[in-house]
């Protein structure tokens, strides 16, 4: 049995207007020594006080997990913030009331066992690194970069620590303990939605009008944000390479339907719309990514959107592998409401306050009743989720559209909602995305179309 490994995270967030620029920052450290063994800070954007304060949770204990990645349950981590909000609630004596703080508290709760985490709120005087870190990068923010841990001071400005000994975690759980369980619980299908609450900034346009340029990834074994000042060594974090205590993943090959008469015109489609079946070049593009899974020969299941381009899709690859095809349902496109069957431009002449509204902000839905895409996030979410758990450790081909599978990948990478605006997806265009037990997700491919050539 592995030793039991002990650290303190402090942590912090903060927005100069709440809502404003807002920043997180928090550092790990030894109890043994008082010194500090990791700092991670990261501006944001525009956001609330609350939603800062549970980004520096989420960010302070990857970062202590980033530390010892092979120390599993033995780690213990003792959080320690100033916000007697985060606390309370994470610690299970207060109830999550506000919807934005849900999907946050929902991904702090999944970062670690509930057992392996403890919380104590402090005063904010006892607080001055992390809050130094977060202001840091607040700073950076505003001056158009991003916090950089080489340049930092904030252990400067860091109260005199003692050695201190945490107490064990033993016995039948504590408050803290039963509420994040009931937290990750609760809040499962909501994991993920978290970046839905940040604003996008002078997007461009989703592929539905005009390409972008697709995101890249982070690094392997870095945290999800921010930096540390040392690196972990050993085995990377399950996500960037097979874990065999974590079993196979649940891989979910995401293919885009094939075109429709709709597609080359760059023209608004989606589950409001007429439901276009596939054109004869869309049928020849089913045809092929039929062709290229029966050589490739280890899809296991298939799923499609409910939509007729997806099923026609679908069907012409079940036919090849001799799979029954499954609907989802929340694998649907996005409803464009009075925007569907228009291109980029007429939606520009036609409604150019509400196109402005939409690509400034993801919680902003097309004229006419359509979905924002907040909304989407949501309900792919959930859908996800339950594909997930349904097909654990099989291969899924999963026929669905560009906002869906976008999605898919942003949350994987835990990407901010702008990241939609800088992915490209062909027709027929096929991505990868892996599963883990343990929550974690490991984007495979983006857009690959080589099966077409």
């Amino acid at each position: 049995m592995s030793a039991v490994r002990q650290v303190v995270v402090e942590a912090d967030g903060g927005s100069r207007g709440n809502p404003g620029p807002a920043g997180y920052g928090a550092v790990v450290i030894d109890p043994a020594t008082g010194e500090p063994l990791a700092e991670t800070a990261e501006y944001i954007g525009v956001a609330t006080n609350n939603v800062a304060e549970y980004r520096g949770l989420i960010a302070g204990l990857s970062a202590a997990k980033a530390l010892f990645p092979d120390a599993g349950d033995a780690l213990r981590v003792h959080v320690r913030m100033d916000s007697k909000l985060v606390v309370e609630q994470m610690s299970g004596r207060w109830k999550i009331k506000h919807p934005d703080m849900k999907p946050l508290a929902a991904r702090a709760a999944a970062v670690l066992p509930p057992s392996s985490v403890t919380y104590e709120w402090i005063p904010r005087a006892q607080n001055k690194h992390a809050d130094r870190l977060a202001n840091e990068a607040m700073d950076a923010g505003r001056d158009g970069r991003q916090w950089e841990a080489s340049a930092s001071t904030a252990v400067l400005d860091a109260p005199a620590r003692t050695p201190s000994t945490l107490p064990p975690v033993q016995g039948p759980p504590g408050d803290q303990v039963a509420g994040a369980a009931k937290a990750r619980a609760a809040l499962a299908a909501a994991r993920g939605a978290a970046d839905t609450l940040f604003p996008v900034p002078e997007p461009g346009v989703p592929d539905t009008t005009v390409p972008a340029a697709p995101v890249s990834a982070p690094a392997p074994g870095q945290p999800a944000a921010g930096s540390t000042r040392q690196q972990p060594s050993g085995t990377p974090q399950a996500g960037w390479s097979s874990a065999p205590d974590l079993g196979a993943p649940a891989t979910l090959v995401l293919l885009r339907h094939g075109e429709t008469a709709l597609t080359p015109e760059k023209r608004f489609s989606g589950s409001g719309g007429t439901d276009p079946e596939l054109s004869a070049t869309g049928r020849g593009q089913a045809e092929r990514a039929a062709a290229y899974f029966a050589a490739l020969g280890t899809v296991q299941e298939i799923v499609s959107s409910p939509l007729r381009r997806c099923r026609e899709t679908a069907a012409a690859v079940a036919g090849r592998l001799g799979l029954d095809v499954r609907i989802e349902e929340g694998l649907r496109e996005t409803d464009f409401g009075a925007w569907e069957g228009l291109t980029f431009g007429e939606v520009r002449e036609r409604y150019a306050d509400d196109l402005t509204a939409w690509l400034a902000s993801p919680d902003t839905a097309p004229t006419g009743g359509g979905e924002s895409f907040a909304e989407v996030a949501e309900r792919v979410a959930a859908a996800r989720d339950r594909i997930v758990a349904r097909y654990a450790g099989r291969t899924v081909l999963l026929v669905t559209h560009v906002t869906p599978i976008k999605t898919l990948v942003r949350l994987a990478l835990g990407a901010p909602p702008e990241a939609l605006f800088r992915m490209e997806l062909s027709a027929a265009s096929i991505s990868t995305v892996a599963y883990y037990a343990d929550g974690n997700a490991s984007v495979r491919l983006l857009n690959d179309t080589s099966h077409l050539g």
